[in-house]
């Protein structure tokens, strides 16, 4: 069995958007025609040349090769261009083609993606959800509401979820990392609140910024945060700066949690020898399912867990549920629930009192409705997430409006 061909979709979600402006789908054919879905995570190049770059990926390092052979194919990519230092653009896309693998593998041999990875560890995976506005919620106000928060909060709490994440410390910027505002820690610190307010014990709070203080404003921040016990402080300083991220672990007993920038298992070596005690890998630019095993396995022997990172389509989704299966140390995936995705996607995993069973569909377990997927295509110039180019507002306060598309 060779693979052969491959197909490109870039899926737009309708308004508001959550999982992004759009996800870039892939299928990949084989000589003995098993299909393969992957899915490639926040490229830093629009679709077209996104396209480009996984045609070019997948005929340079993977075509005519055996779909076993991962490891093979990962060394390939990370080794283009005479780097052996994996490029993200590059491995992002090796990252989508690598989870098409997996799905050809297990549909091969009649068995899921979890059952190629050591098995099933965990007959059910704990799930966290962002916190969105409630339907009946001014979705321009609730980024900065404490008590919108709060309500939608109890809201996925009375379902069963079991944790909960939010972002209200201001804006991420090319400029970072900066000084949070006065003002933004003192909203951080009011929504953890009302946050802890309506939930009590019975949900973790997840403390989401996105790479964009200075390690002694990341201090500051955890400070005001920390009497409201959040389970994590996820990516408090820009991925790269890990001396800072030891600063910042040393100075807060919440504990640090990072990945969703990171790629390759070195990187997240380095992260957690400088403080990082819950990984967040995004399949879909880490390396794909098999470099997510590898982090894992890093994580374990530094006693620290993993948490995959979602904001994507369902098929990065599928992968994060496979890999959480088969892992000792998962704390729990990020989920993303919305009839957009249950149209995109047909066998995808659900979230059910806060759970998700293990699935036992061969492969992925998931089908891509074609005709969906083409009555949405991405036809906008933003990307799939980008940074603001204006600073942080220290007179007049900031909204982070919580990835939705606009």
């Amino acid at each position: 069995m060779k693979l052969d061909s491959l197909e490109f979709f870039a899926a737009a979600p309708p308004p508001p958007g959550w999982g992004g402006r759009y996800w870039l789908i892939l299928r990949v054919t084989t000589d003995t025609g098993i299909t393969g879905l992957g899915e490639v995570y926040a490229a830093g190049v629009g679709p077209t040349a996104m396209q480009a770059v996984i045609e070019d990926v997948f005929t340079r390092h993977m075509q005519g090769e055996d779909p076993a052979n991962i490891e093979l194919m990962s060394r390939r990519a990370q080794s283009s261009g005479f780097t052996q230092r994996a490029d993200p653009t590059v491995f992002g896309a090796f990252s989508g083609l690598e989870m098409a693998c997996w799905d050809i593998l297990g549909k091969a041999r009649d068995c899921p993606v979890h059952a190629l990875l050591g098995g099933r560890m965990n007959a059910e995976i704990r799930a966290y959800t962002y916190l969105y506005p409630e339907p009946h919620h001014d979705i321009t106000a609730f980024w900065t509401s404490p008590e919108m928060a709060a309500e939608s909060a109890a809201a996925r709490v009375a379902e069963g979820y079991t944790a909960v994440k939010f972002d209200p410390a201001g804006p991420y910027t090319m400029r970072g990392g900066h000084m949070p505002a006065l003002a933004d820690i003192d909203l951080s610190a009011r929504f953890c609140a009302a946050i802890r307010d309506a939930v009590g014990t019975r949900a973790d709070l997840l403390f989401g910024t996105h790479g964009q203080f200075a390690p002694s404003g990341a201090i500051r921040l955890a400070q005001a945060i920390e009497p409201y016990d959040p389970l994590w402080y996820e990516e408090p300083i820009p991925p790269d700066n890990l001396p800072g991220l030891a600063e910042v672990a040393a100075h807060t007993s919440i504990p640090i949690a990072t990945g969703e920038r990171l790629t390759t298992a070195g990187e997240f070596a380095q992260a957690l020898h400088h403080g990082a005690r819950i990984l967040q890998p995004a399949l879909g630019r880490a390396g794909g399912i098999w470099e997510g095993k590898k982090i894992a396995t890093l994580a374990a022997a530094y006693g620290a867990q993993l948490a995959p990172h979602l904001y994507a389509g369902p098929v990065e989704w599928a992968a994060n549920v496979h890999l959480g299966v088969s892992c000792p140390n998962l704390l729990m995936v990020e989920a993303i629930e919305t009839p957009f995705h249950d149209a995109l996607v047909s066998g995808r995993p659900r979230v059910e009192n806060g759970f998700v069973s293990a699935p036992d569909a061969p492969g992925l377990g998931i089908t891509l409705n074609d005709d969906v997927a083409r009555a949405h295509p991405y036809t906008g110039d933003r990307l799939h997430l980008e940074m603001q180019e204006a600073p942080c507002d220290w007179q007049n306060g900031n909204a982070f409006s919580g990835g939705a598309a606009d």
